[in-house]
């Protein structure tokens, strides 16, 4: 009876949810019926309202006016209940009572605030991701907020742009599975529930590839390479139901991508057939006429919307121009009602108009934002993402036996610095430092700490403390890394060694002949050669967030087995630069470091990366045997098992992440090296053994060709299953036969 009822149900949900779409179709229609152009531009218009309620209302009346006259469609940084009723309050007022959308940069949590986006990549843990999402969305929500723009889907390949921060890292794969954790994250079951927001997959396109690293900058690549590898998370969002698209600054191939109707209409509204609307970056309408593609602002007004772009944020070109260009017929009122018809669906979805409050509510919002949960979370999900880099002599994990630990470093006893960029409000004071985790987690070991210089390590004065303080210790805890102001939007480096005297710092500590332990914090992948070289364990943490002083010690004492794995290259040099382990082979590979004369290589350097993309150590050691396929050849339409035996074969319980790599032998088009296809977590007991399966099928081994035709192509394939991009264990080969 119970499996009859659920069935039933599933039945009935495609026929409600048609329902559900009619019923707002028509009172979307019913409205729209009763606008003017005006109102529909102020439909478009998103303002930002950092300074909107309070004092300071009175050098906004012009603006405050336009709220009540319908002239506003969206607001940003507007937050929590009590300033999020108020302006609600007053687009009431509006002649037809359209209520405001209230958006905000939710990136890595609202007041929980959990690891950086790139640092929870580092987990692979899908589950984790979603739910770091999640409680953000609840926590934004219950204090007023509907949508946020996230998550950031961009696959960076260069670290020196500072927004790789904000993302996934630089593989596609590992990329689209990310997206659509964080989207059903952000948006739970369905739009509407009042512990989710809208998300909002940024930025579209290619934004990660700008040139050189630096931000807002231009992109230019083939469409093959664009399709291949930097499109499918966006694609992937979409398809987990990204309620919006979020444009982005750069030129795409010469063309804004605000005013990229290819991406926008072709791609976008038109092949993927995305019913959502589209929102530009902050401004990005109004920069089309610095970039040189539109005459002035009306013309960039123009060219946006027709382009695809249907929400200007503070680019004031829709406000003030779009109305005269609908009337002129440079715009036509298809292409207005269009973008309009797209916003209000998601004003409707969201049950605003039936409640214009009912995201704002005070006891919820009290109630949310003191669920002691979220920490817990926090804490979770930040020990999931501390990557293991190095561990000589099994340095780690520390005894709590009596001993001296010496806590040392500029970044040991920071609390800001653990949050990252983009913090929206987060409780400082709560911020629990890596001093205070090793202390409070230390049991009888004595813990002595010296800061050794201050923020950014520009002198050298407290060097002599410090090495004092290490040489009375038995061991040494250098917490380092760039501060949190170092990575993000407008923080490109040309520059990602570790800054300041930091590394003389650590050479100094190293000189007592005392072990030391190295934890970075970053946003970033930092090149740290000495570092690299002589410490006796390393361990990213990233920007861990709230609880990032407890997540760090419980890696540090062994409470927590590390299990992360780069979700990016660290390079040797920025002279390496942009780098991937998805590299395409040359006619003059190199096969032996010593030999690289004539060879695609440099002369002046190792040409291997100087932590691979996958890489990641645990305190204890995994074992693989056995692989076996179930067919060595396939047609298109059958599926191949790829099996093999994974064992703990060390002391302490475990995590793995297994990872499967293909590389199609010979293409119409030159294929990486290797291609991340899949991966599992798996935790083992010691001496606990599993047989671990992937399913291999055509999509797995297709491609977009130069025609951007996607598709298999007959031929033979490398299968290698490993620990890392660089550290493959098994291998085994595959034919694909033609129809």
């Amino acid at each position: 009876m119970k499996k009859t009822t659920l069935a039933l149900a599933a039945a009935l949900l495609p026929l409600l949810s048609q329902a559900q779409d009619a019923r707002i179709e028509a009172k979307v229609a019913a409205l729209m019926k009763q606008m003017t152009v005006a109102e529909k531009v102020g439909q478009l218009h998103q303002l930002s309202g950092r300074q909107f309620t309070g004092p300071a209302s009175s050098d906004y009346a012009d603006k405050l006016a336009d709220i009540r006259n319908g002239k506003v469609g969206s607001m940003l940084n507007v937050k929590g209940v009590a300033d999020t009723r108020e302006i609600q309050a007053l687009a009431l007022k509006s002649r037809l009572h359209i209520p405001l959308l209230f958006s905000l940069d939710v990136i890595h949590g609202y007041q929980t605030v959990f690891p950086v986006p790139l640092g929870e990549s580092a987990s692979w843990d899908m589950d984790a991701i979603a739910l770091s999402a999640r409680i953000a969305a609840r926590e934004a929500a219950a204090s007023g907020i509907h949508w946020t723009f996230a998550p950031m889907v961009d696959i960076a390949r260069d670290p020196r742009w500072g927004r790789v921060m904000e993302g996934a890292g630089e593989d596609t794969f590992l990329g689209s599975a990310i997206a659509r954790a964080r989207v059903e994250g952000f948006q739970g079951k369905q739009l509407g529930a009042t512990d989710s927001v809208m998300a909002t997959a940024k930025h579209f396109a290619a934004y990660g590839a700008a040139t050189a690293g630096r931000d807002y900058n231009a992109v230019d690549m083939s469409n093959q390479q664009l399709f291949e590898v930097y499109l499918p998370p966006f694609k992937a969002a979409l398809d987990a139901g990204a309620a919006t698209f979020m444009n982005s600054f750069n030129t795409l191939n010469g063309i804004p991508a605000t005013g990229n109707a290819f991406l926008q209409r072709d791609i976008l509204k038109g092949s993927w057939n995305f019913k959502g609307f589209v929102v530009s970056d902050w401004g990005s309408v109004r920069e089309m006429v610095p970039h040189g593609y539109a005459s002035d602002l009306a013309d960039a007004a123009v060219k946006a919307i027709n382009a695809g772009s249907d929400m200007d944020m503070e680019g004031y070109a829709y406000s003030q121009h779009l109305e005269d260009a609908v009337k002129s017929g440079k715009v036509k009122m298809k292409t207005l009602d269009d973008a309009v018809h797209r916003i209000l669906v998601k004003k409707f979805e969201l049950g605003l108009f039936d409640d214009p409050y009912r995201y704002s509510d005070a006891a919820r919002e009290k109630a949310v934002l003191s669920d002691p949960s979220h920490r817990a979370a926090a804490l979770d999900v930040a020990q999931k993402s501390i990557v293991l880099l190095k561990n000589e002599r099994k340095t780690l994990p520390l005894s709590r036996e009596p001993r001296r630990i010496a806590v040392i470093g500029p970044l040991a006893d920071s609390q800001r610095d653990l949050e990252g960029g983009w913090v929206v409000q987060g409780e400082r004071a709560k911020v629990v430092s890596i001093l205070d985790g090793i202390r409070s987690h230390a049991g009888k070991a004595e813990v002595s700490y010296a800061q050794a210089c201050a923020s950014g390590c520009a002198g050298s004065e407290g060097f002599a403390d410090a090495v004092a303080t290490a040489a009375k210790a038995d061991i040494v805890v250098l917490a380092v890394g760039e501060t949190w102001d170092l990575s993000g939007e407008a923080k490109s480096r040309t520059d990602i060694t570790l800054p300041g005297q930091q590394e003389k710092l650590f050479s100094a500590l190293k000189a007592t002949g005392k072990p030391v332990v190295v934890v970075m914090l970053a946003g970033r992948p930092l090149v740290f050669n000495t570092i690299a070289d002589q410490a006796d364990a390393i361990v990213y943490a990233w920007f861990p967030g709230t609880e990032g002083g407890n997540a760090v010690a419980n890696v540090l004492f062994g409470d927590y087995n590390p299990s992360g794995k780069l979700p990016i290259t660290f390079p040797r040099s920025v002279g390496q630069i942009p780098l991937s382990y998805a590299q395409y082979n040359t006619g003059r590979p190199v096969t032996d470091e010593k030999n690289v004369v004539y060879k695609s290589a440099y002369i002046d350097s190792v040409n291997t990366p100087r932590y691979a993309f996958g890489h990641g150590l645990s305190y204890t050691d995994f074992k693989y045997s056995g692989l076996a396929l179930s067919s060595a050849a396939m047609s298109p339409d059958q599926k191949v098992t790829l099996s093999f035996d994974l064992a703990n074969t060390g002391k302490a319980e475990g995590t793995e992440i297994v990872q499967l790599y293909l590389r199609d032998m010979v293409s119409s088009v030159v294929r990486p090296l290797k291609e991340l296809k899949g991966f599992q977590k798996i935790h083992l007991k010691p001496g606990e053994q599993r047989r671990v399966s992937f399913t291999i099928d055509r999509n797995l081994l297709s491609f977009y060709n130069s025609q951007l035709a996607w598709g298999a192509e007959a031929g033979d394939f490398k299968l290698m299953v490993g620990s890392a991009s660089d550290d493959i264990r098994l291998e085994g080969e595959l034919k694909l036969q033609s129809k």
